[in-house]
């Protein structure tokens, strides 16, 4: 399990890569903005400055925001 509060996991099959916040699952993402309502949901507000840093994203199985078919 990862240290990483944030975990953007590898693109599905069929597109979009799921997203879990200290170990809960907020959704499926299919891009950036998508992820950032579900940071915003997990009470992280200013979660733009966050996608970048590897102390708070672990951006597992394939590149920082492409989010795969679709």
């Amino acid at each position: 399990m990862s240290d990483t509060p944030i975990v953007v996991h590898r693109p599905s099959g069929t597109g979009g890569r799921r997203v879990t916040v200290r170990g809960r699952i907020m959704g499926l993402a299919h891009n950036d903005d998508h992820l950032i309502e579900f940071l915003r949901l997990a009470g992280l507000p200013d979660a733009w400055e966050l996608l970048d840093d590897p102390a708070w994203v672990e951006w597992q199985g394939g590149l920082p925001h492409e989010y795969g078919s679709g």
